[in-house]
C-alpha cells in the first residue's frame, strides 16, 4: 500500500481535488482523514453563505507552548484555458520529474511536505510543545471570509502561538533562495470625477471630466514616498486603469474614473497614506469647477509589517541553507498573503516552493524539491523549536 504521508502521494492526493476558490472541494475533509489519527484535535469553520460562503480549518496537536502554527490554503485560481495544459490541472501526472497540477506550488505541494514532516516527527521523535494547521479556501479570493475571521475565531478560543510559518512559494526559480521575512502593505483607491455629458462642438454646454482626473493622476505621480528601508523597496504607486466608457469621439464624457494601487513599506500606514491621497484630490478640486462631482473609494487590503523574532528567522535560515547548501535571501516583496492578518496573532515567517510556476499554464512542482522541503519542514519541528532531541 502507498505511504499516504509520502509528499509526492499526498501532494497528488491534493491536486487532484479541484478546489477552485473559494470552493475547498474536500481537500479539508482528506487532510482531517490524516491528521485525526495521528491525534490532532481538528475543527472546521465556515463564514459566509451562498457565494461566499468559505470553509476554513484547524488543527492542533499538543496543548503547551511552544506553539508553532503552519499557515496555508487549500484554494487554487482558476486553471485558465484547459486545453492549453499539456496534462490534465487536476490530474496530478508526474512527467519529467514534476507533478504537474493546478495547486503544485501554490500551494498544495507544501501542505503536503508539511503533512508528511509532522507525521514523521510525531511518530519518531514526539513534541515538546504544540504544532498546529491553519488552513483557507479563500486566500486566492476576496479573503475576507477566511484567515481574517479566523483570527477572531482563534482569540475567542484562547489560542496562543509563538511562532508561523507560511508555505506560500517564495523562492524564484530554485529551491532555498528566499524567506519572507514580511510583506508591503496594500492600498488600492478609485476616483470618480462626474462632469456633464455633451457635444464636442459646444464645450460650454458640457463639463468634461477628463482634465481633473488627469490633473489628479499627474500630481500623484510626482509624488515621492519614500527611498525604502533596511528590510523594504521604496513604495510604489501604479495607476492601473483609466475609463471613461466613451463609445464615439464626438461627445464629452459625463465621467471619468481612475482607479490606483499602492505597495508600500513599513514607513506608512493605511491611515497615513489614505490622508495624502485625500488631500491630493482636495488640492486638485481646487485647480477646478465647483459643478463637478468628486467621489473617492478606498480599499485597504493590508499594513507593511516585519518579522520581529530573529532568532526563529535564524534557525530557519540555517536549516534551510543545512538542506540546500544556499543561504536564502530575507525578503518582503511580492504580493500580500494571509500573513497580513497572521502577523497580529504572532511572529510570521514564509518559506514555501517555487514562485516561477505560481499560477501558470502548466503549474508543477519539482518532485526533488517536495522531499527537500518536507526535510527542511522536519528539521523545523523536530531541531529548532518544538521537538524532543
Amino acid at each position: 500500500m502507498n505511504n499516504p504521508f509520502d509528499p509526492v502521494a499526498l501532494a497528488q492526493s491534493l491536486i487532484q481535488f479541484n478546489s477552485v476558490t473559494p470552493n475547498d472541494a474536500g481537500c479539508m475533509d482528506y487532510i482531517e482523514s490524516l491528521l485525526t489519527p495521528l491525534g490532532f484535535e481538528c475543527h472546521r469553520v465556515v463564514f459566509g453563505e451562498g457565494v461566499d460562503r468559505v470553509e476554513n480549518f484547524y488543527a492542533r496537536f499538543g496543548s503547551s507552548a511552544p506553539h508553532l502554527c503552519f499557515l496555508g490554503h487549500t484554494d487554487v485560481v482558476p486553471v485558465g484555458d484547459s486545453a492549453a495544459w499539456t496534462h490534465p490541472p487536476f490530474n496530478a501526472d508526474i512527467y519529467d520529474g514534476h507533478i504537474i497540477g493546478r495547486g503544485a506550488c501554490d500551494m498544495k505541494g507544501a501542505i503536503a511536505c508539511f503533512i508528511s514532516a509532522v507525521h514523521q516527527v510525531t511518530k519518531e521523535k514526539g513534541i515538546n510543545g504544540s504544532v498546529s494547521l491553519l488552513l483557507t479556501s479563500d486566500e486566492e479570493g476576496p479573503a475576507q471570509n477566511g484567515i481574517k475571521r479566523m483570527i477572531s475565531w482563534l482569540r475567542e478560543r484562547g489560542e496562543v502561538f509563538d511562532f508561523c510559518l507560511g508555505g506560500e512559494p517564495t523562492n524564484p526559480t530554485k529551491l532555498g533562495e528566499m524567506v519572507k521575512i514580511g510583506r508591503r502593505g496594500s492600498l488600492s483607491m478609485t476616483v470618480d470625477v462626474i462632469g456633464a455629458m455633451g457635444h464636442v462642438a459646444y464645450p460650454k454646454f458640457a463639463l468634461n471630466p477628463i482634465p481633473p482626473i488627469v490633473a489628479f493622476l499627474t500630481r500623484i505621480q510626482a509624488l515621492a514616498l519614500d527611498e525604502g528601508t533596511e528590510h523594504f523597496d521604496p513604495s510604489n504607486l501604479e495607476i492601473t486603469t483609466i475609463d471613461v466608457g466613451n463609445p464615439t469621439s464626438n461627445i464629452i464624457p459625463e465621467k471619468a474614473s481612475a482607479t490606483l494601487n499602492i505597495r508600500f513599506n513599513s514607513l506608512h500606514t493605511l491611515e497615513s497614506l489614505t490622508a495624502l491621497m485625500q488631500k491630493s484630490v482636495d488640492q486638485t478640486k481646487k485647480l477646478f469647477e465647483s459643478r463637478f462631482t468628486w467621489k473617492t473609494t478606498f480599499r485597504p487590503s493590508a499594513e507593511a509589517f516585519l518579522e520581529n523574532n530573529p532568532v526563529f528567522t535564524n534557525a530557519v535560515i540555517q536549516i534551510i541553507k543545512n538542506h540546500t547548501g544556499l543561504t536564502p535571501i530575507v525578503s518582503t516583496s511580492g504580493g500580500t498573503s494571509d500573513a497580513r492578518f497572521m502577523k497580529d496573532l504572532c511572529p510570521v515567517l514564509e518559506f514555501g516552493l517555487l514562485s516561477c510556476y505560481a499560477h501558470h499554464v502548466d503549474e508543477r512542482v519539482a518532485v526533488k524539491d517536495l522531499y527537500m522541503l518536507t526535510a527542511i519542514y522536519t528539521d523545523i519541528l523536530a531541531t529548532a523549536f518544538i521537538a524532543n532531541n
